[in-house]
Parts: C-alpha cells; sequence; structure tokens
C-alpha cells in the first residue's frame, strides 16, 4: 500500500512545533528533518546556519560523527526545492544532546510522537486519510470536496507507483510528467494554472489542487488515471515513454474537458481558489461545494471562472 502525501505536504512536507514550522522528508522508511529548522527552533537563532557550524567546532564527537547523522536530501525552501542537510529521529536526538535548550525535553518528546504516528499511518493507511480528511476540515473546506480531494491524492499515489516501477525518477521527471499530464487536460502548465488563481501572489507554498474546484479536481484525476492505465497496456518504460503515456493520458481528460466546455457554455479551468480559507484563523465549514461560493460569492481575482 502506497503512503500518501497529506495536504501541505507535497515534496517538501511541514510539520509544526511550538507554532514553529520545520521541513521534513521522507527516507529510507522513516522521517528525517532538517536540521536549521530544529536548530532555529530549540535555539531561537537568526542564524541557525552558523550556529550548527559553532555546534560541530564545540562538539568535536559531534564533528567526528556528523557524516554519519547529516544527510543531504531535498526538501522546499525559498529558492525552490534543493538539497538541505537533514537527520533522522536519532541523529536529532545526538545533535540535542549538544544544545543546551529547555525546549530540548519537549522536543524530544514531540519527534517521537510524530515518528510513531507515521509508523501507525504506514501499518493502517486509513489514519492517514482520516488526518488529512481532519485537516481540511479545519480549514472549513466543503464535505463533497474533501472526499474528491482524497480520492485524487490515491489516483496520484497509483500513477507515481508506476512511474517509480517503470524507471522514472522522483524529482524534475515526475515534474516534468505532471506538467505534460496538466498541459494535455487543461490547456494551461501547472504554473500557468497557479498564476490564474492568484497562487503565485502568496508566499505561503500552496499546492494548486487544494484550490481547485471539484471539477477540476475530476478532471485532474481523469487524466492521471488514463495515463496510468495508458502506461501499463503499453508497458511504457524509462522516462521518454511514460513520457508519451501521460501526453496520452493528458488527451483523454483534455478531451472529455472540452466536450463538456462546449455542451455546457463554461470553461472548467477556473479562477476560484479557497484562499479565503487560508487567510481565515477560524473558518466557518461552507454549505457548497465551490471556492467561488465560499469567497461570498467570487472567487479570488475574477467574476468567476474563466
Amino acid at each position: 500500500m502506497r503512503k500518501h502525501a497529506l495536504p501541505g505536504e507535497p515534496a517538501g512536507r511541514i510539520v509544526v512545533f511550538q507554532e514553529r514550522s520545520i521541513r521534513r522528508t521522507w527516507h529510507n522508511e522513516e522521517w528525517w528533518f532538517a536540521i536549521v529548522d530544529v536548530v532555529a527552533v530549540l535555539t531561537d537563532s537568526v542564524q541557525p546556519e552558523g550556529y550548527v557550524k559553532d555546534l560541530r567546532r564545540r562538539d568535536k564527537e559531534l564533528a567526528k560523527g556528523w557524516g554519519q547523522i547529516a544527510t543531504p536530501l531535498r526538501v522546499e525552501t525559498e529558492g525552490g526545492v534543493q538539497r538541505v542537510n537533514c537527520a533522522n529521529t536519532e541523529g536529532l536526538f545526538r545533535i540535542i544532546q549538544s544544545i543546551p535548550s529547555p525546549k530540548a525535553e519537549p522536543f524530544k518528546r514531540w519527534l517521537a510522537q510524530v515518528g510513531y504516528e507515521r509508523v501507525k499511518e504506514i501499518e493502517n493507511p486509513e489514519l492517514a486519510s482520516a488526518r488529512a480528511r481532519e485537516l481540511y476540515q479545519s480549514k472549513g473546506y466543503p464535505k463533497d470536496w474533501i472526499e474528491k480531494r482524497l480520492r485524487s491524492i490515491a489516483v496520484r499515489g497509483e500513477l507515481t507507483d508506476e512511474w517509480k516501477a517503470r524507471g522514472v525518477e522522483e524529482g524534475k521527471e515526475y515534474a516534468i510528467l505532471t506538467a505534460e499530464i496538466a498541459r494535455a487536460t487543461f490547456g494551461v502548465t501547472p504554473g500557468a494554472h497557479r498564476r490564474l488563481k492568484s497562487l503565485d501572489k502568496v508566499k505561503t507554498g500552496n499546492n494548486l489542487r487544494d484550490h481547485m474546484t471539484d471539477l477540476e479536481l475530476i478532471f485532474t484525476m481523469l487524466g492521471e488515471a488514463s495515463t496510468t492505465e495508458i502506461a501499463r497496456r503499453k508497458d511504457a518504460q524509462g522516462f521518454d515513454e511514460n513520457r508519451g503515456a501521460a501526453r496520452e493520458g493528458g488527451a483523454v481528460a483534455g478531451n472529455a474537458r472540452k466536450d463538456l466546455e462546449a455542451r455546457s457554455g463554461k470553461p472548467v479551468v477556473s479562477r476560484a481558489n479557497y484562499l479565503a480559507l487560508e487567510s481565515s484563523a477560524t473558518p466557518a465549514p461552507p454549505e457548497v461545494g465551490s471556492p467561488a461560493k465560499i469567497a461570498k460569492g467570487k472567487p479570488k481575482g475574477g467574476k468567476g471562472a474563466k
């Protein structure tokens, strides 16, 4: 069973300790955390990179074993996905030993709990879905939309499992294939789609799919599910063959979208977003399932779907 990404946790995933964000990534069947983020939380240092250097200089034993503790892994940064030194739970416990901080013990307990929750989710994937559902509900997303979003995560997981088995490299190649499907499905790239929804104007790393309308999610699923089936049918191997499958799968969804638009007289690609929920501290769950209705009848950035 695949370990699906949770909302707000694409490639570089984020958890929160005492209102401070810590980036993490899943590697070798366990969580690895960005060391500078942990140091920043424990020390309140405005220059955690420098603090880490001082730490290694002061603690000779830590410096000696640093190569076994710190591993450069791909996580989200302000400049995009980059390799950042990360440590697993055991490695962080060793680093924490060298940091005099009143937050150390609470952080250790929190870290153990975070790891435990992930292990339980692997044993029972329904727990991950339940946690994702609770998160979306807490933000005020409509129930019908939440179910579609969770289903889209499962469809996406099945596709990426297929890519992995067929020799596609995670990271850049996944992103290129995803863009191929999206372009063929919607007639716009993911970047253009984000700009249409005004997601490029905020600095919160909003996941495009968390701002899609019901129809946009449905066509996204159709494109990715079609790609999975075509890749299997053609036994696509490697990046180039799977790129062809991605274009074909996206075209299936794109043709269906064009047919619907011709019959309904309305475009599927929408300016609507859920930014109103992101900026609201205590959002009230809406009654209906479209971003436009949540934003008092007008989606942010325009009068309607265009």
